[in-house]
């Protein structure tokens, strides 16, 4: 069995999304002839813990941990958080804070620690890898960002064994949709854009989940990315396939959701229903599982939406599964940002293979509205379509009443499996081509 080192930062027990795309692929090489080797900070700054998610991580997969020293201490005491306090991704902010520190802390991250905070782990990380592949030599390296830390890992590891690496991205670098908020000075910002292209173009291959990204890094580095989306792993819902919603009409979103996720349209819809239509007043339940920003409770509260509103901070992921099959119709918001076309949050592809539809706000013609229209798992409308969002709900009411509400098969072409077999096919070309 062919061995391949993969370098990531989420890693069980850490939850939320960074942890599952190579949690899942994990779960799969093994089958195709490859045994992984995760290296990933015993320490990490998770946004979440999520215990559900060990007993996804495959027998045969060997897991090194190295301690990780971060500058979160010192972020929480600015800002005057109790050690506890978790720190949340995607500028998400739960309550308001004194905007003076606020902003100095997003310069001091944007500027000082570039690529991001995890930059201390790098030396250290090439340091420790060298003398490990020295005596357990692998067929190839993968490392996973963001954070972006990881894959300058990997490039000075590459420089230094001679072994392919695949630099594979679940997000964007300079194009992520938080960067035009982390106040850069004009030698940060071409310092970010530096270390990118060399990230680029040092790697034996970059592989991205997205159509739009892939070409982004064409135009960037004159290079060729392979697309390898994000998935469902079929054996998370194989035993709650027959879970039906009950007699509510619960509209659901699972996930964190940020300022740019936050869209007034929606909500307007939402609440001219809510105030127009008894019999829809009556049945509606809105559910929101996960962490909140300030200015989405404040939406709410604006609309008049509280009393048909449930929330959740967070839920494992083995019960997600059967918490999106009891629900009628699933939200999927797609962040307000310049690289809007670009997103394609990793809950779209477990939200089809739920079988429930999908009605999703953000661009038309974005790479989230492709896959949904690929797959007839639902309809993605503009995000000031009021009057859009207005009908589509009401439609979908209307045939939840009736009991025929839609329900797609899950795309196969989005299993974990699937993509795990299309990954080791780019595995393996590097691995011969390196003989």
């Amino acid at each position: 069995m062919k061995k391949v080192l993969i370098i990531t930062y989420y890693w069980p027990p850490s939850g939320g999304a960074g942890v599952q795309r190579w949690l899942k692929f994990t779960r799969y090489l093994p089958g195709f002839g490859w045994q992984p080797v995760v290296y990933a900070p015993e320490n990490p700054e998770a946004p979440v813990d999520d215990h559900s998610l060990v007993k996804d991580v495959h027998p045969q997969v060997k897991v090194l941990k190295k301690r990780i020293w971060e500058p979160y201490g010192f972020y929480r005491r600015f800002l005057g958080m109790s050690p506890a306090d978790r720190i949340n991704a995607g500028f998400l902010s739960e309550t308001e804070k004194p905007r003076k520190k606020e902003g100095i802390s997003v310069w001091i991250r944007g500027n000082l620690f570039i690529p991001d905070a995890r930059r201390f782990w790098i030396r250290p990380s090439v340091r420790f890898l060298k003398r490990y592949l020295r005596e357990n030599p692998v067929n190839a390296i993968i490392s996973s960002g963001p954070p972006h830390s990881m894959h300058l890992i990997a490039m000075k590891l590459r420089k230094q064994v001679d072994v392919p690496w695949i630099a594979d991205f679940r997000d964007p670098w300079t194009d992520i949709d938080f960067y035009d908020q982390l106040r850069l000075t004009r030698r940060a910002d071409n310092r970010h854009r530096s270390l990118e292209k060399a990230v680029l173009k040092g790697a034996d291959r970059v592989v991205v989940i997205g159509e739009t990204m892939a070409k982004r890094f064409g135009e960037l580095a004159g290079i060729d990315p392979v697309v390898v989306p994000n998935g469902y792993d079929e054996a998370d819902f194989a035993k709650v396939r027959d879970k039906t919603p009950g007699d509510r009409f619960t509209i659901l979103h699972v996930g964190a959701m940020n300022k740019d996720r936050n869209h007034p349209a929606f909500w307007n819809a939402l609440a001219s229903l809510v105030s127009r239509h008894p019999e829809f007043a009556r049945a509606v339940e809105l559910r929101l599982i996960g962490k909140l920003d300030h200015s989405v409770t404040e939406s709410i509260r604006a609309a008049g939406l509280e009393e048909i509103t449930r929330l959740e901070t967070y839920l494992p992921h083995d019960r997600i599964a059967v918490t999106l099959r009891s629900a009628a119709l699933l939200y999927l918001p797609v962040n307000r940002t310049p690289n809007a076309r670009m997103i394609q949050t990793g809950k779209i592809f477990e939200y089809m293979a739920s079988g429930r539809p999908v009605l999703g706000t953000g661009p038309v013609d974005g790479d989230a509205a492709a896959v949904l229209a690929g797959a007839g798992a639902g309809k993605m409308l503009d995000f000031d379509d009021e009057q859009g969002l207005k009908e589509a709900l009401l439609d979908y009411f209307t045939q939840f009443r009736a009991g025929s509400l839609p329900v797609t098969e899950p795309p196969v072409q989005y299993s974990r499996k699937n993509l795990a077999g299309r990954l080791t096919q780019i595995l393996d070309n590097l691995a011969e081509s390196s003989n």
